[in-house]
């Protein structure tokens, strides 16, 4: 795994426990998406790579089940503890 990679999975993992929490207010505009514009409004320090590792699709946004797929793979917390 590459350093910038792994430096960045790190960051997921352990920088974004208040995403979890506030991932209802995060989504500022409704839409029932995060954007990343959304999640770095919560957690400044997630970049344009971290992003794009959980934006599967890369349509730009974090649907229901990329978030899912996330926290599943350790890059978001749980949001049920």
């Amino acid at each position: 795994m590459k350093p910038k990679t792994l430096a960045t999975l790190s960051v997921l993992a352990f920088g974004l426990p208040a995403l979890a929490v506030a991932q209802s207010s995060a989504d500022t505009n409704g839409d029932g998406v995060l954007t990343i514009e959304e999640v770095q409004a919560v957690v400044p320090e997630v970049d344009a790579d971290g992003f794009s590792l959980m934006d599967a699709n890369g349509d730009g946004a974090l649907d229901e089940a990329e978030i899912a797929v996330a926290q599943e793979a350790g890059l978001l917390p749980s949001t049920n503890g």
